[in-house]
């Protein structure tokens, strides 16, 4: 579908600007902002409403869009489903923030969610008779690893828990997920992943490691809107390279 021919949706107003077929996809609108004004040549603003910021621009002589999500499942799964089932979006990369899990992995560290358990019920809408594994483009994860070696960036790559929760009421659900390998914490890949699926498009979440829910260490909300750069390298050349 060509994008420009749709005028906007009750969240998305690109006013005729176009949205690339590939998607930055940050949960703090913020973030978008500084990625399109420090790594994109020519960014030019395709959406504003409800402050939830989108550019699209180049990189490397590839088009690339950039857009904020908010926080939580239902959240993205409102930008995503429009993204995809409106504006043709086909790569959805999200860059976002995460809380470690495990005690070898440390502030500032990478992980690719290669899969994600969940405490959502977002996917009871498509009425499967059982329980839908979410899991990342396998070509997207392949190419975002490809990139980090590269760059000798270390990664950790595995299961994440895609959370509905953010300030949890059981004591015990943090150990009880760790016990089982996840790697750490987050809220927005759930609705992400079922929607990729469901749409027959790409998807991968790159995070980096803000706080730690074991140790409890924990990075500035400066440092986690303009310092988690590597990622965004990653994302963006996995966009150059191809």
């Amino acid at each position: 579908m060509n994008n420009k021919e749709v005028k906007e949706t009750p969240h998305i107003k690109p006013n005729g600007v176009e949205i690339a077929e590939t998607i930055l996809l940050p949960g703090d609108p913020y973030r978008a902002k500084f990625i399109a004004e420090t790594f994109l040549e020519n960014p030019v603003l395709f959406n504003d409403v409800r402050g939830m910021l989108g550019y699209t621009g180049e990189y490397k002589g590839k088009k690339v869009s950039v857009m904020g999500t908010g926080m939580g499942s239902p959240s993205m799964a409102i930008y995503s489903w429009e993204l995809i089932n409106v504006f043709g979006v086909k790569n959805l990369i999200r860059i976002g923030s995460c809380g470690a899990m495990q005690k070898d992995i440390k502030l500032y560290d990478l992980i690719f969610a290669m899969g994600a358990a969940t405490n959502s019920n977002y996917a009871h809408q498509w009425n499967l008779p059982g329980q839908f594994p979410l899991t990342a483009s396998f070509e997207l994860l392949e190419k975002a690893k490809k990139v980090a070696d590269e760059k000798n960036y270390k990664v950790h790559i595995g299961n994440v828990l895609s959370s509905d929760v953010f300030y949890n009421a059981d004591e015990t659900a943090t150990e009880k997920w760790a016990s089982m390998g996840i790697l750490a914490e987050e809220m927005e890949t759930t609705s992400l992943y079922m929607n990729a699926a469901s749409a027959g498009v790409k998807a991968l979440t790159i995070l980096t490691v803000s706080d730690h829910m074991i140790t409890h260490e924990q990075t500035t909300q400066e440092e986690r809107q303009t310092a988690f750069t590597q990622m965004v390298e990653i994302a963006l050349d996995m966009v150059g390279s191809s």
